[in-house]
């Protein structure tokens, strides 16, 4: 552990900022914050008082925001409509330093926005505005075209899919490509049950419920039934490595050979939301800055115990990191 925390210390102290390109379903998360003390004569509902809103980034934003928090120079594409929530996402990405000059702007599809309305800590109800349709050819070729000479400055690819249109077969694949042309890893968070579009990659990242669905298996509940569904990926993608996160039970790398399982290292879980997009941030960043895929999920795992006491997706540091691993 100390031979690993003094390489975190070293890449820290060098100073360098890998470079790290983020494809993936761009979202607003508006929150409607407020207090709830008496019912609608209306329908049996609450009324709830505004207190404040506020908007941050969601869905591939959140791995974004990770990774300009840990130190990466990041540079972002996807498509977004184009509206008042998209004005939010290139404002809040400027503010972040974000390179956004692959981020598409489709007028024939909203941004995604997803309002939760709290009352105190308790969701009363989310209102979601998207469309899920595939994205255009045309705004597909437009794509490809732009992030073209980004994969070839990049460290590392990430793609960050929430099923929301943007990862057809066709651009998946023409992503992996361009990205294998130049020798670039890429790092996949996968969606939906058509694991073969991404065929050619370095690391896949499910967790345990969508990688059963993938692999079509009932249940996984043991490291057998892992090693099965995971066979399963392998021959559709032919990745190197497959990471499953498991909640507040940790998280396991698999290859086609072994496994090895890293128990998390949280003492008390709040709240696991956004964890995913922390792991995937984390591994790739210190992946990108020379790390063993075991030693950056060792690291990506302290990085989940860090964000799972909080409440709401939240971010971590380097500085936070080490913490953590002296106090292990």
């Amino acid at each position: 552990m100390n031979q690993l925390k003094d390489k975190v210390q070293a890449i820290q102290s060098s100073g360098a900022k890998p470079q790290i390109l983020v494809i993936g379903d761009l979202m607003v998360d508006h929150y409607i914050i407020g207090g709830a003390t008496r019912l609608s004569p209306e329908a049996p509902v609450p009324i709830v008082n505004v207190k404040k809103e506020t908007y941050t980034l969601g869905g591939a934003g959140n791995v974004v925001q990770n990774l300009v928090s840990l130190g990466a120079g990041v540079s972002v594409a996807g498509v977004i409509g184009d509206d008042a929530a998209a004005t939010q996402v290139f404002d809040i990405l400027a503010n972040e330093g974000v390179q956004t000059l692959s981020i598409i702007k489709d007028s024939s599809r909203p941004t995604t926005v997803k309002t939760r309305v709290l009352a105190g800590s308790h969701q009363l109800v989310r209102v979601d505005r998207e469309v899920t349709d595939t994205v255009s050819a045309a705004i597909e070729d437009e794509l490809i075209d732009k992030i073209a000479r980004y994969i070839e400055q990049a460290d590392m690819v990430i793609l960050s899919d929430y099923n929301k249109g943007l990862f057809s077969p066709s651009l998946t694949q023409r992503v992996i490509i361009e990205a294998t042309k130049y020798g670039k890893k890429v790092v996949i968070d996968p969606k939906g049950l058509n694991y073969e579009k991404y065929k050619g990659a370095f690391i896949i990242k499910p967790n345990r419920k969508e990688l059963a669905e993938a692999a079509k298996v009932e249940k996984i509940n043991s490291i057998e039934s892992l090693q099965e569904a995971s066979k399963v990926i392998f021959g559709q993608t032919g990745s190197e490595y497959i990471v499953v996160t498991l909640s507040e039970e940790g998280m396991v790398i698999l290859s086609e050979l072994t496994y090895k399982s890293l128990p998390v290292k949280a003492t008390e879980v709040f709240d696991v939301t956004g964890a995913g997009d922390t792991v995937l941030a984390t591994m790739a960043y210190f992946i990108a800055s020379g790390l063993s895929v075991e030693e950056a999920c060792e690291l990506a795992n302290h990085a989940a115990a860090i964000v799972i006491r909080h409440v709401g997706s939240a971010t971590t540091t380097i500085d936070e990191i080490i913490k953590d691993m002296e106090r292990s």
